[in-house]
Protein backbone atom coordinates (compact mmCIF):
# COMPACT_ATOMS: atom_id res chain seq x y z
CA UNK A 1 0.00 0.00 0.00
CA UNK A 2 2.69 2.51 0.96
CA UNK A 3 4.42 1.71 -2.59
CA UNK A 4 1.57 3.76 -4.07
CA UNK A 5 2.08 6.87 -2.13
CA UNK A 6 6.05 6.71 -2.97
CA UNK A 7 7.43 9.69 -4.77
CA UNK A 8 7.67 9.29 -8.73
CA UNK A 9 10.12 11.66 -10.47
CA UNK A 10 8.80 13.69 -12.91
CA UNK A 11 12.06 13.38 -15.06
CA UNK A 12 11.58 9.70 -15.44
CA UNK A 13 7.56 10.19 -16.24
CA UNK A 14 8.92 12.99 -19.35
CA UNK A 15 11.10 9.73 -20.06
CA UNK A 16 8.81 7.27 -20.14
CA UNK A 17 6.46 9.24 -21.96
CA UNK A 18 8.60 9.55 -25.16
CA UNK A 19 9.86 6.00 -24.90
CA UNK A 20 6.43 4.53 -24.94
CA UNK A 21 5.32 7.32 -28.08
CA UNK A 22 8.56 5.37 -29.54
CA UNK A 23 7.33 2.18 -28.96
CA UNK A 24 3.80 2.47 -29.97
CA UNK A 25 4.54 4.37 -33.25
CA UNK A 26 6.94 1.14 -34.39
CA UNK A 27 4.44 -1.40 -32.87
CA UNK A 28 1.58 0.88 -35.21
CA UNK A 29 3.40 0.45 -38.46
CA UNK A 30 4.15 -3.70 -37.62
CA UNK A 31 0.32 -3.96 -36.81
CA UNK A 32 -0.50 -2.21 -39.40
CA UNK A 33 1.75 -4.39 -41.87
CA UNK A 34 -0.84 -7.31 -40.02
CA UNK A 35 -3.52 -4.72 -41.37
CA UNK A 36 -2.42 -4.64 -44.91
CA UNK A 37 -1.86 -8.12 -45.06
CA UNK A 38 -5.58 -8.68 -43.89
CA UNK A 39 -6.75 -6.89 -46.47
CA UNK A 40 -4.90 -8.17 -48.82
CA UNK A 41 -6.51 -11.86 -48.16
CA UNK A 42 -9.80 -9.74 -47.89
CA UNK A 43 -9.10 -8.68 -51.86
CA UNK A 44 -9.44 -5.07 -50.14
CA UNK A 45 -5.93 -3.56 -50.31
CA UNK A 46 -5.08 -1.18 -53.32
CA UNK A 47 -3.16 1.91 -54.18
CA UNK A 48 -5.41 4.34 -52.34
CA UNK A 49 -5.79 2.90 -49.14
CA UNK A 50 -2.17 2.25 -49.10
CA UNK A 51 -2.04 6.29 -49.85
CA UNK A 52 -4.28 6.89 -47.43
CA UNK A 53 -2.28 5.53 -44.49
CA UNK A 54 0.96 6.90 -46.14
CA UNK A 55 -1.47 10.40 -45.45
CA UNK A 56 -2.65 10.06 -42.06
CA UNK A 57 1.31 9.65 -41.09
CA UNK A 58 1.88 12.67 -43.09
CA UNK A 59 -0.92 14.62 -41.37
CA UNK A 60 1.02 14.05 -37.72
CA UNK A 61 4.50 15.72 -39.45
CA UNK A 62 2.52 18.42 -40.63
CA UNK A 63 0.67 19.10 -37.20
CA UNK A 64 3.86 18.89 -35.40
CA UNK A 65 5.52 20.59 -37.52
CA UNK A 66 3.30 23.48 -37.35
CA UNK A 67 1.42 23.47 -34.18
CA UNK A 68 2.75 21.51 -31.40
CA UNK A 69 5.93 22.75 -31.11
CA UNK A 70 5.27 26.12 -30.69
CA UNK A 71 2.03 25.30 -28.44
CA UNK A 72 4.57 22.87 -26.24
CA UNK A 73 6.36 26.41 -25.22
CA UNK A 74 2.40 28.02 -24.86
CA UNK A 75 1.58 24.55 -23.05
CA UNK A 76 4.74 24.96 -20.66
CA UNK A 77 4.50 28.68 -19.77
CA UNK A 78 0.79 28.44 -19.40
CA UNK A 79 0.26 25.42 -16.97
CA UNK A 80 3.54 27.08 -15.16
CA UNK A 81 1.90 30.54 -14.64
CA UNK A 82 -1.71 29.12 -13.67
CA UNK A 83 0.10 26.64 -11.14
CA UNK A 84 1.05 29.58 -8.53
CA UNK A 85 -2.55 29.98 -8.21
CA UNK A 86 -3.70 26.11 -7.44
CA UNK A 87 -5.82 25.14 -4.84
CA UNK A 88 -3.28 22.25 -3.74
CA UNK A 89 -0.07 21.23 -3.93
CA UNK A 90 -0.39 17.53 -4.92
CA UNK A 91 2.92 15.35 -4.62
CA UNK A 92 3.73 13.15 -7.85
CA UNK A 93 2.83 9.66 -6.55
CA UNK A 94 1.82 6.46 -8.19
CA UNK A 95 -1.68 7.95 -6.56
CA UNK A 96 -1.67 11.21 -7.88
CA UNK A 97 -0.71 9.70 -11.47
CA UNK A 98 -3.38 7.18 -11.43
CA UNK A 99 -5.58 9.75 -10.23
CA UNK A 100 -4.35 12.38 -13.03
CA UNK A 101 -5.01 10.03 -15.57
CA UNK A 102 -8.72 9.33 -14.77
CA UNK A 103 -9.13 12.92 -14.46
CA UNK A 104 -7.19 13.56 -17.96
CA UNK A 105 -9.91 11.03 -19.43
CA UNK A 106 -12.88 13.19 -18.03
CA UNK A 107 -11.60 16.20 -19.39
CA UNK A 108 -10.76 14.65 -22.50
CA UNK A 109 -14.58 13.59 -23.02
CA UNK A 110 -15.30 17.04 -22.79
CA UNK A 111 -12.92 18.54 -25.09
CA UNK A 112 -13.49 15.61 -27.34
CA UNK A 113 -17.37 16.63 -27.13
CA UNK A 114 -16.42 19.84 -27.60
CA UNK A 115 -14.00 19.05 -31.08
CA UNK A 116 -17.48 17.67 -32.41
CA UNK A 117 -20.32 20.32 -31.67
CA UNK A 118 -18.29 23.62 -31.98
CA UNK A 119 -17.80 24.72 -35.88
CA UNK A 120 -14.39 25.69 -35.48
CA UNK A 121 -12.91 23.26 -33.38
CA UNK A 122 -14.61 20.76 -35.95
CA UNK A 123 -12.82 21.80 -38.34
CA UNK A 124 -9.84 20.85 -37.27
CA UNK A 125 -10.86 17.95 -35.74
CA UNK A 126 -12.67 16.85 -39.16
CA UNK A 127 -9.26 15.81 -40.53
CA UNK A 128 -9.43 12.88 -37.91
CA UNK A 129 -12.65 11.14 -39.48
CA UNK A 130 -12.56 12.44 -43.20
CA UNK A 131 -10.45 9.15 -43.74
CA UNK A 132 -12.77 6.29 -45.68
CA UNK A 133 -10.48 3.67 -44.11
CA UNK A 134 -9.71 2.43 -40.53
CA UNK A 135 -7.18 0.94 -39.57
CA UNK A 136 -4.25 1.89 -37.20
CA UNK A 137 -2.56 4.86 -39.21
CA UNK A 138 -5.82 6.41 -38.76
CA UNK A 139 -4.76 7.15 -35.02
CA UNK A 140 -1.99 9.14 -36.49
CA UNK A 141 -4.69 11.48 -38.50
CA UNK A 142 -4.20 15.10 -37.12
CA UNK A 143 -5.79 18.67 -38.28
CA UNK A 144 -4.04 22.04 -37.84
CA UNK A 145 -5.73 23.13 -34.51
CA UNK A 146 -5.65 19.81 -32.67
CA UNK A 147 -3.31 21.02 -30.11
CA UNK A 148 -4.73 23.62 -29.12
CA UNK A 149 -7.98 22.63 -27.52
CA UNK A 150 -6.67 20.36 -25.11
CA UNK A 151 -4.81 23.92 -23.06
CA UNK A 152 -8.36 24.94 -21.67
CA UNK A 153 -9.68 21.52 -20.71
CA UNK A 154 -6.63 20.20 -18.98
CA UNK A 155 -5.60 23.21 -17.45
CA UNK A 156 -8.34 22.91 -14.63
CA UNK A 157 -6.22 20.25 -13.54
CA UNK A 158 -3.05 22.20 -13.28
CA UNK A 159 -5.28 24.38 -10.98
CA UNK A 160 -6.08 21.47 -9.03
CA UNK A 161 -3.13 21.30 -7.72
CA UNK A 162 -1.27 18.51 -10.30
CA UNK A 163 2.29 18.71 -11.66
CA UNK A 164 2.35 20.68 -15.21
CA UNK A 165 4.35 17.80 -16.36
CA UNK A 166 2.39 15.20 -14.54
CA UNK A 167 -1.07 16.51 -16.56
CA UNK A 168 1.29 16.12 -19.65
CA UNK A 169 2.01 12.67 -19.17
CA UNK A 170 -1.78 11.80 -18.53
CA UNK A 171 -2.72 13.61 -21.41
CA UNK A 172 -0.21 11.37 -23.60
CA UNK A 173 -1.33 8.37 -21.80
CA UNK A 174 -5.50 8.93 -22.94
CA UNK A 175 -3.86 9.21 -26.35
CA UNK A 176 -1.47 6.58 -26.69
CA UNK A 177 -4.38 4.46 -25.44
CA UNK A 178 -6.93 5.08 -28.27
CA UNK A 179 -3.73 4.07 -30.96
CA UNK A 180 -4.70 0.53 -31.04
CA UNK A 181 -8.63 0.97 -31.22
CA UNK A 182 -8.44 2.16 -34.80
CA UNK A 183 -8.73 -1.01 -35.81
CA UNK A 184 -11.53 -3.36 -37.62
CA UNK A 185 -9.00 -6.35 -36.94
CA UNK A 186 -10.37 -6.53 -33.11
CA UNK A 187 -13.92 -7.24 -32.96
CA UNK A 188 -15.56 -7.22 -29.65
CA UNK A 189 -14.31 -8.05 -26.20
CA UNK A 190 -15.44 -9.66 -23.30
CA UNK A 191 -18.78 -8.11 -21.87
CA UNK A 192 -16.75 -6.53 -18.37
CA UNK A 193 -14.29 -5.03 -20.41
CA UNK A 194 -16.64 -3.60 -23.15
CA UNK A 195 -18.69 -2.02 -20.00
CA UNK A 196 -16.40 0.27 -18.67
CA UNK A 197 -13.28 0.50 -21.53
CA UNK A 198 -13.05 2.11 -25.14
CA UNK A 199 -12.44 -0.38 -27.05
CA UNK A 200 -12.00 -1.18 -30.73
CA UNK A 201 -16.05 -1.99 -31.18
CA UNK A 202 -16.91 1.59 -29.53
CA UNK A 203 -14.28 3.56 -31.10
CA UNK A 204 -15.32 2.09 -34.73
CA UNK A 205 -19.04 3.52 -33.69
CA UNK A 206 -17.50 7.01 -33.08
CA UNK A 207 -15.87 6.71 -36.46
CA UNK A 208 -19.00 6.31 -38.17
CA UNK A 209 -20.90 8.46 -40.59
CA UNK A 210 -24.16 6.72 -39.95
CA UNK A 211 -27.29 8.17 -38.91
CA UNK A 212 -27.53 6.37 -35.59
CA UNK A 213 -23.14 6.38 -34.54
CA UNK A 214 -22.33 10.38 -35.45
CA UNK A 215 -21.57 12.70 -32.11
CA UNK A 216 -21.23 8.83 -29.85
CA UNK A 217 -18.57 7.35 -28.16
CA UNK A 218 -16.16 10.63 -26.97
CA UNK A 219 -14.51 8.55 -23.91
CA UNK A 220 -10.79 8.26 -24.20
CA UNK A 221 -9.73 5.05 -21.91
CA UNK A 222 -12.94 4.55 -20.46
CA UNK A 223 -16.69 4.33 -22.21
CA UNK A 224 -19.02 5.32 -18.76
CA UNK A 225 -18.77 8.54 -19.43
CA UNK A 226 -20.58 8.31 -22.33
CA UNK A 227 -22.61 5.86 -20.64
CA UNK A 228 -23.62 8.14 -17.94
CA UNK A 229 -24.09 11.61 -20.11
CA UNK A 230 -26.07 9.91 -22.75
CA UNK A 231 -23.65 9.72 -25.69
CA UNK A 232 -22.99 5.95 -25.94
CA UNK A 233 -24.21 4.00 -28.69
CA UNK A 234 -22.88 -0.14 -29.09
CA UNK A 235 -22.24 -1.33 -32.97
CA UNK A 236 -24.87 -3.06 -34.46
CA UNK A 237 -24.93 -2.29 -37.89
CA UNK A 238 -21.92 -2.24 -40.31
CA UNK A 239 -19.55 0.94 -39.54
CA UNK A 240 -19.51 3.42 -42.82
CA UNK A 241 -15.80 5.43 -41.87
CA UNK A 242 -15.40 8.90 -42.82
CA UNK A 243 -17.31 12.20 -42.70
CA UNK A 244 -20.89 12.87 -44.67
CA UNK A 245 -19.13 15.08 -47.57
CA UNK A 246 -16.05 13.04 -48.23
CA UNK A 247 -12.84 14.85 -49.30
CA UNK A 248 -12.12 12.69 -51.98
CA UNK A 249 -8.41 13.22 -51.70
CA UNK A 250 -5.33 11.55 -50.69
CA UNK A 251 -2.94 14.41 -51.14
CA UNK A 252 -1.76 15.19 -47.40
CA UNK A 253 -2.44 19.35 -47.61
CA UNK A 254 -5.58 18.72 -48.63
CA UNK A 255 -6.84 16.20 -46.13
CA UNK A 256 -4.96 18.78 -43.39
CA UNK A 257 -6.61 21.84 -44.94
CA UNK A 258 -9.86 21.00 -45.58
CA UNK A 259 -11.70 21.61 -42.67
CA UNK A 260 -10.42 24.81 -42.34
CA UNK A 261 -11.14 25.78 -46.28
CA UNK A 262 -14.52 23.96 -45.95
CA UNK A 263 -15.07 26.30 -42.67
CA UNK A 264 -13.95 29.55 -44.53
CA UNK A 265 -16.62 28.90 -47.48
CA UNK A 266 -19.18 28.64 -45.27
CA UNK A 267 -18.72 32.05 -43.53
CA UNK A 268 -18.25 33.39 -46.59
CA UNK A 269 -21.32 31.89 -47.72
CA UNK A 270 -23.33 33.31 -44.16
CA UNK A 271 -24.55 36.61 -44.37
CA UNK A 272 -24.20 39.03 -41.15
CA UNK A 273 -21.73 38.86 -38.25
CA UNK A 274 -23.80 36.97 -35.96
CA UNK A 275 -24.32 34.61 -38.93
CA UNK A 276 -20.65 34.37 -38.95
CA UNK A 277 -19.74 33.90 -35.36
CA UNK A 278 -22.94 31.32 -35.31
CA UNK A 279 -20.60 28.98 -37.94
CA UNK A 280 -17.85 29.22 -35.39
CA UNK A 281 -19.77 28.69 -32.25
CA UNK A 282 -22.78 26.59 -33.04
CA UNK A 283 -22.28 22.73 -34.04
CA UNK A 284 -20.38 22.00 -37.74
CA UNK A 285 -24.63 21.25 -39.05
CA UNK A 286 -26.17 24.97 -37.83
CA UNK A 287 -27.73 26.50 -41.09
CA UNK A 288 -28.98 30.08 -41.13
CA UNK A 289 -32.91 30.54 -41.57
CA UNK A 290 -33.69 30.24 -45.01
CA UNK A 291 -30.80 28.84 -46.69
CA UNK A 292 -31.49 25.94 -49.15
CA UNK A 293 -30.48 22.45 -48.61
CA UNK A 294 -27.58 21.89 -49.57
CA UNK A 295 -25.85 25.52 -50.43
CA UNK A 296 -23.50 25.05 -48.17
CA UNK A 297 -22.37 21.75 -47.45
CA UNK A 298 -21.18 20.25 -44.25
CA UNK A 299 -20.61 17.02 -42.27
CA UNK A 300 -24.60 16.76 -41.08
CA UNK A 301 -25.72 16.11 -44.45
CA UNK A 302 -28.38 13.31 -44.41
CA UNK A 303 -27.02 10.19 -44.00
CA UNK A 304 -28.80 8.28 -46.51
CA UNK A 305 -27.46 10.87 -49.22
CA UNK A 306 -24.83 9.02 -51.81
CA UNK A 307 -22.29 10.59 -49.96
CA UNK A 308 -22.46 9.42 -47.02
CA UNK A 309 -24.02 5.89 -47.91
CA UNK A 310 -20.97 4.82 -50.30
CA UNK A 311 -18.66 2.27 -48.92
CA UNK A 312 -15.18 2.79 -47.57
CA UNK A 313 -12.28 2.99 -50.38
CA UNK A 314 -10.60 -0.80 -50.01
Amino acid sequence: MDQIFAPVSVDWLTQLELWLNEWFLTLSLVFLAFEFLRYALKKRLNLRLVGDSATNFLTTVLSYGLTYLLLGAVYLSSYAFLHQFALLDLPVTWATVAACIVLADFAYYWEHRFTHRVGIAWATHTVHHSSPSYNISVAYRFGPMDGLWPLFFHAPLVLLGFDPFLVFFAEAMVQLYQTFLHTEAIKKLPKPIELVMNTPSHHRVHHGSNAGYMDKNYGGIFIFWDRWFGTFAEEHEKVVFGITEPIESINPLVVFFHGLTRLAAKLRATPGLGGKLAVLIKPPDWEPQGRAPGQVKNRALDSASPASAQPPHG
